[in-house]
């Protein structure tokens, strides 16, 4: 599999190039999907349509050119015939995927099916904040707003590190103190990364690429 793990979107020619790599090929050759199912467990239609629309400058994902969009949205896929889907997914390249809630979206991709078929397809998964935060094994207590039905935090488990997003963002409580507290309770390796940096994840291989700060917290060995 290969993942570009984001904190918000391609920001800076650093990340694009890590895309570009991972693509084997120019964007205005690329076919893509756009998922924007995690802004829905945030209760935000806008930032859905946001995403979709490529309006949204500050995480610029759908609008770079890509030959063909199409939107994936996965609460939708479990009441069609996977005949119908699963061959459209296959033939992507890119799957961009929104922020939002990053409970909500790793559900969403278990209920779809999504989340099976991924280790299968070919196609580069881009994530911007919970598009990247689905791909850990758990985002802790301080990101949890939507109740799985399961309970707990835990998400996919694909990559073996946990991803704190938007680091010292201006808007935000995303210190590095608030990174370092987080992450000590966890016990996992995990990375606190800010809006101009991306992790690059290619078959278990990890790359920081950024061209403005981050931090990689190990857990304690007792």
């Amino acid at each position: 599999m290969k993942l570009l793990l984001t904190s918000a979107g391609i920001k800076n020619p650093s990340i694009e190039a890590a895309l570009l790599d991972l693509l084997g090929k120019p964007i205005a050759e690329c076919d893509a999907l756009a998922i924007p199912t995690a802004s829905y467990g945030h209760h935000s239609f806008a930032g859905a349509w946001r995403f979709i629309a490529g309006a949204e400058s500050r995480c610029p994902m759908t609008e770079l050119g890509w030959k063909s969009m199409g939107n994936l949205e996965l609460t939708a896929l479990s009441s069609l015939d996977r005949e119908r889907w699963v061959p459209l997914v296959e033939a992507a390249d890119v799957l961009l995927v929104n922020g939002g809630d990053a409970m909500y979206l790793p559900h969403w991709m278990r209920q779809s099916g999504l989340a099976d078929l991924l280790p299968s397809l070919d196609a580069v998964w881009v994530g911007l904040s919970a598009g990247s935060m689905a791909m850990t094994p758990r985002i802790g207590e301080d990101f949890m707003q939507w109740q799985p039905p399961s309970g707990g935090d835990e998400t996919l488990g694909i990559v073996g590190f946990s991803i704190f997003p938007h680091l010292d963002h201006p808007d935000l409580d995303n210190s590095m103190a608030e990174a370092e507290r987080w992450a000590a309770e966890l016990g996992l390796p995990a990375y606190a990364i800010d809006d101009e940096t991306a992790i690059k994840w290619v078959d278990g291989d990890v790359e920081v690429v950024s061209e403005g700060h981050w931090k990689l917290f190990e857990p304690l060995v007792n």
